[in-house]
């Protein structure tokens, strides 16, 4: 008998995507780097009509391939070129990976564990963050995940193991598996594929080398991601050489091996941002592994399976020099599956809450609570900041950008004191709501703290920035910065194909005939004036100095 996903179920998830994703989209400018990066790559595609070879300033860009650029692109065509088209896309995403793992959820364990996935994917800070954003990852996790979801069901089709609907032919599985992992390949590059065969190459190491999928099966597989991702790769290649997957492989292997512009960290850095970014499905998912499985069949073979995902992502990017923190972000999966877990049997009253356990979610739950009181206090007084500033320039003039921070802001603060209250108070009485309360609330508590804390931190750090870019978009002009990578003067400068976007990938000399906006971030003002001495200074503002250069009159005959 086929299970089908409740239907009714399904449609609360797509209320709920709309309500907590869609709305305010647009209310805070895309932040530099990533978002803006992607953005203006998807701009361009709508401006120059090229959609086969991604461009950034109008020169051919070779770190990304292009299918979430592509998305991003319609939904601009749709929305308009701006911050609500650029994000829009991970609304989608949501809907896609919510629905997806409460099918999955349903299917191997029922309706009570495919709704406690969902909500301790809602209930978590950056899981539910991310759909919000306009980075790439939302997508990169959802076809990475959906290609090994469907090479599992290929695995226990074809070795007879029972307990999940597998009515499928075994080769349809190996084909959906193909394409959502080449749709992941199209979207961040092979890295997809390398997470994939590493979770089977581990897999096969536990179950001491038994080929649980014939050689020859993954060579096929191999050649259906290949296939897929050739549809693009090919007709670039064919279009325009090999030179984007030279610099594409020169590229990933530069972020393999050294920090990217900054972003080192410390060995257990993703340990750290999964913790305290996932609460608190992060500790339902620990209480999940320290208990023993008593799950039977593919119930506990998919266990095994998201265990094995959750290492390799944390071991994987571990060992990658660049920490950023939505390279982990593929743990989110395995991570709230295992919280799931844990919640279901909590809310059977299988399983109990030991104390420890209990003081760890109050102790992260006041951390919450305390940097939502500190991040407000600290707008409302930024003076505090001042001598922890001092030796940076550039960061002290940012604090001087002048953003009301009224009472109502602590609301958060409020919100995140109340759930811990709650939850300590009524869970031993009545366990099932004390857990909705904790994520459910704490998915309210995103919402807020979005709300509340974004659009003023994005105006302490880049507002001015964007806001000289877009005074200056009509005007037919050479726009860039000094010394620091931004993509700022792209989007928000709205330059044109045939200008040219800014002077950053050209020569000062190259730029004589062209009038130029420069910004330049305090403490380089004064040697920027010493190779620009016929800049002209605009005005100064939090943290940023603003130049224009006339274009150099042409000589009479």
């Amino acid at each position: 008998m086929r299970l089908t996903s409740n239907r009714k179920d399904q449609w609360r998830i797509a209320a709920a995507v709309l309500l907590l994703f869609a709305p305010f989209l647009g209310g805070v400018h895309l932040f530099d780097w990533d978002e803006i990066n992607f953005a203006e790559i998807a701009r361009e595609m709508v401006l120059s009509g090229n959609y086969l070879s991604p461009q950034l300033n109008f020169q051919p860009f070779t770190e990304k391939p292009p299918l979430f650029m592509w998305l991003q692109a319609v939904s601009m065509q749709l929305f308009g070129i701006g911050e609500y088209g650029a994000r829009f896309p991970n609304v989608l995403a949501g809907l896609c990976t919510l629905l997806m793992i409460y099918d999955i959820g349903f299917r191997l364990h029922g309706q009570r564990m495919a709704r406690w996935w969902v909500i301790a994917f809602l209930g978590s800070t950056l899981p539910s963050f991310y759909f919000k954003s306009g980075l790439i990852d939302p997508w990169f996790n959802f076809f990475i995940f959906s290609g090994l979801w469907f090479l599992i069901k290929f695995h226990w089709r074809t070795n007879g193991i029972k307990g999940s609907d597998l009515s499928r032919n075994p080769w349809t599985y190996l084909v959906v598996a193909a394409l959502f992992s080449g749709l992941g390949v199209l979207t961040k590059g092979p890295v997809a594929f390398l997470i994939t065969s590493i979770c089977l190459g581990v897999y096969w190491m536990l179950k001491r080398f038994q080929w649980f999928i014939r050689p020859l099966s993954f060579l096929l597989f191999s050649l259906g991601v290949a296939l897929v991702t050739g549809l693009w790769y090919g007709a670039e290649w064919l279009v325009n050489g090999p030179s984007f997957l030279i610099e594409f492989t020169e590229r990933q292997w530069a972020l393999l091996t050294t920090p990217d512009a900054g972003h080192g960290g410390f060995p257990a850095y993703h340990f750290v941002v999964l913790l305290l970014g996932c609460f608190p499905a992060s500790l339902f998912a620990l209480r999940s592994l320290a208990s023993r499985s008593e799950e039977k069949g593919v119930q506990r073979d998919m266990r095994l399976w998201m265990i094995i995902l959750l290492c390799v992502v944390l071991v994987l990017f571990s060992l990658v020099r660049s920490k950023i923190v939505h390279y982990s972000s593929l743990a989110y999966f395995p991570l709230t599956y295992l919280a799931a877990l844990a919640l279901e049997k909590m809310s059977s009253k299988s399983w109990r809450l030991s104390p420890f356990f209990r003081f760890s979610i109050a102790l992260l739950g006041f951390l919450y609570f305390v940097v939502s009181v500190a991040l407000v206090a600290l707008g409302r007084t930024p003076e505090w900041l001042y001598k922890l500033t001092a030796s940076d320039p550039f960061a002290r003039a940012n604090l001087e950008a002048v953003v009301d921070w009224p009472l109502i802001a602590y609301l958060p603060s409020f919100l995140a004191l109340v759930l811990l209250l709650a939850f300590q108070l009524i869970y031993h009485r009545r366990p099932v709501k004390a857990l909705n309360i904790l994520f459910l609330g704490q998915a309210l508590w995103v919402q807020l703290a979005l709300f509340f804390f974004i659009a003023r931190v994005e105006a302490i750090s880049q507002r001015a920035h964007i806001e000289f870019f877009r005074s200056v978009a009509d005007e037919d002009a050479g726009k860039t910065t000094y010394k620091f990578k931004s993509y700022v003067p792209m989007f928000y400068g709205e330059v044109q194909p045939e200008t040219g976007a800014s002077t950053q990938s050209r020569g000062r000399t190259q730029e004589l005939q062209r009038t130029i906006y420069v910004s330049v971030k305090e403490g380089r003002q004064e040697e920027f004036e010493l190779e620009w001495p016929d800049a002209e200074k605009l005005y100064s503002k939090n943290g940023f100095h603003f130049y224009r250069r006339a274009a150099a009159r042409s000589e009479q005959p």
